[in-house]
């Protein structure tokens, strides 16, 4: 009879799964939005025209939901607001623009696009599972 153990992880203290590499983290996502964000700022006619050619109902409101997630949502994840809760709507959000925006898999950019979306869900998702860290408001709320 043979014994076998089942792997743990090793317990990490929260200051380093929690402490400045999260704030880092955080910020590095939240920059992506908030220059999109910015940019469809600067462009809103472009950005809309942009929206319709999609063909998406409701260009303009389109718009404005993106402006509130990637503006709104890029601040809140930097101050670590609501963290779990804004990752979550961020990381569906940016599936959906990979699904309506950059679907079109004969592109070879598209497709690069298409996976970079995938993968800042996933870093989003890591939020939602982790939280914010030490260096937010959320931990303050606590």
């Amino acid at each position: 009879m043979t014994t076998q153990t089942a792997y743990t992880e090793p317990a990490i203290p929260y200051a380093r799964s929690g402490g400045p590499g999260a704030l880092i983290s955080r910020v590095l996502l939240a920059a992506l939005f908030l220059i999109a964000g910015i940019g469809k700022l600067a462009a809103p006619a472009g950005t809309i025209a942009y929206i319709t050619s999609a063909g998406l109902p409701l260009p303009t409101v389109a718009y404005a939901v993106a402006l509130l997630v990637e503006v709104g949502g890029g601040v809140l994840l930097i101050v670590g607001y609501r963290t779990r809760l804004v990752a979550a709507v961020m990381a569906v959000f940016t599936v959906v623009t990979a699904l309506v925006f950059h679907s079109a898999w004969g592109d070879a950019n598209q497709q690069v696009n298409f996976l970079k979306n995938l993968a800042i869900a996933g870093g989003l998702l890591q939020l939602v599972l982790n939280g914010a860290g030490a260096y937010s408001l959320d931990r303050r709320a606590r």
